[in-house]
């Protein structure tokens, strides 16, 4: 993986509490013989906090 650039933004609506993740990603991969593969896969992981 080349870059990877990720965004997360909080809305509340009435009670309701929403996360917008926004994950840009860019893979290049070069051989001179053979395959390649570029993969942008994406592990996110979500932890709620606990509040005190």
């Amino acid at each position: 993986m080349t870059r990877s650039n990720i965004k997360t933004y909080r809305y509340r609506i009435g009670k309701n509490q929403y996360i917008v993740i926004n994950i840009q990603q860019t893979a290049a991969a070069k051989a001179d013989i053979g395959n390649v593969l570029a993969s942008n896969a994406v592990n996110v992981q979500i932890i709620k906090k606990r509040r005190r």
